[in-house]
């Protein structure tokens, strides 16, 4: 049997999602209905594409090649400076090998590598052109001005901030909803770094983890756009005529000067990932820590996973979830929402088969690849007001719209996964 009751049921994930950003839109009456059309084939499309097509199953398993290539490099270079602790020889038996995986030795690592690589590819013009390449799709298929479609395209490959920086002499020309959409694509997908952050943290849980977290990261683009736009509907300035495409370069002297520069630039993201997961991951226990002196409910004493796992998940079961599994698949949500993406991928990788089954496991991949959380809204606020001082007031007012946003294009992404037969993914 092709398709399922369970795929039926994701339709309710497009409906709520859709739904829940038409009743916060700025303007009811102009809902987007040939952009949603369009936003939803080409996500169904890409997908069918890329897992569909035997060719394309080849590019998927040597990306997975590529990324546990580039895991076993990185942890070689790890070990040589941090010995045993990154996986190296161990001077003493081990009896319990899961231990070994610290996340400061066999993650964060991988963001400094990643970068210096970005950075050596954008150097050879091959991101570059990527990014150029996407750019134009998206100006042709959801009829986004050049710059806007730039800024969307390199934000899949380099980030909530690090995108716009592309089109910054533009940012002060932008309509709202174009700054809106930019702020929501930001918080609906990752880097280029922390994708392969996360497929390492995946690996042994998710078969084709990178193909999916890559997927995932292209294909919530378009979702953002969308649900941006029907928050905060285009500006009549938009169709006074496109904005001269043309790209602030980042430019490095040679190549050597590319990697050291992007290991610079890697260092200082994976500090800040290593902080707020060391501030919030604390913030969460002190708060588990006061639930627990709280009467308990059915048995078990209140906290904060299970609080967020009793409000999402009804999300979680509308995405193709099934209900026996929506409370854990609804707590990975809130986790990802009140703290951080990597803290809900950890915990999904320590989560057994008899909570999330292999095809909720990767529903819910789809559902967590994206920046969107509250920490989030700080780096948004003060990246933009570098980027564009002038108009910090207004990002201050659009910033949280734009964080329930792209938390619900995840959403939309992971329902469309759900809609799929699982053979199209060999389930």
């Amino acid at each position: 049997m092709l398709f399922r009751p369970e795929n039926v049921q994701a339709l309710a994930g497009l409906a709520l999602t859709l739904g829940l950003c038409w009743l916060v839109s700025e303007n009811r009456k102009r809902f987007p209905w040939v952009l949603a059309i369009g936003a939803l084939i080409i996500q169904v499309g890409l997908v069918v594409l890329l897992f569909g097509l035997p060719q394309a199953q080849q590019m998927l398993r040597g990306v997975n090649g590529a990324v546990e290539g580039l895991g076993a490099s990185t942890q070689a270079g790890t070990a040589f400076v941090f010995g045993f602790l990154a996986g190296g020889d161990q001077p003493y038996p081990v009896s319990n090998p899961g231990a070994g995986f610290i996340f400061a030795f066999r993650v964060m690592p991988v963001i400094l590598v990643v970068c210096a690589l970005s950075a050596l590819l954008w150097h050879w013009k091959i991101l570059k052109w990527a990014a150029q390449g996407f750019g134009f799709v998206f100006q042709k298929t959801l009829g986004l001005r050049g710059p806007p479609a730039l800024a969307t395209a390199a934000t899949i490959f380099m980030g909530q901030i690090e995108g716009p920086i592309f089109i910054r002499a533009y940012l002060d020309k932008l309509s709202r909803s174009e700054l809106f959409m930019l702020i929501t694509v930001g918080m609906a997908c990752v880097s280029g770094s922390t994708m392969v952050a996360y497929a390492t943290i995946l690996a042994d849980v998710l078969p084709n983890a990178a193909a999916h977290v890559l997927t995932a990261s292209i294909i919530s683009a378009p979702a953002g756009v969308l649900l941006a736009r029907i928050v905060v509907p285009s500006d009549p300035l938009e169709k006074g005529g496109d904005l001269d495409l043309a790209a602030e370069d980042k430019t490095y002297g040679s190549s050597i000067d590319a990697v050291m520069k992007g290991t610079t630039d890697g260092l200082q993201i994976a500090l800040n990932v290593g902080a707020t997961l060391i501030v919030f991951v604390a913030l969460a226990t002190m708060l588990d820590k006061f639930l627990a002196m709280l009467p308990a409910i059915g048995g078990q004493p209140l906290s904060l996973t299970r609080g967020l796992g009793v409000i999402f998940s009804p999300l979680a079961w509308s995405m193709g979830i099934p209900w026996k599994e929506a409370g854990s698949a609804g707590g990975l949500l809130g986790t990802k929402l009140i703290l951080t993406e990597f803290t809900a991928f950890i915990q999904m990788a320590k989560t057994g088969a008899a909570s999330l089954d292999e095809r909720s496991r990767m529903i819910m991949t789809y559902a967590l690849c994206g920046f969107a959380n509250i920490g989030s809204v700080g780096m948004n606020v003060a990246g933009f007001s570098v980027l564009v001082p002038q108009r910090r007031q207004e990002v201050l007012s659009l910033v949280w719209k734009a964080m329930m946003a792209g938390f619900l294009a995840t959403c939309l992404t992971g329902s469309l996964i759900g809609l799929m037969p699982r053979v199209l993914f060999g389930l």
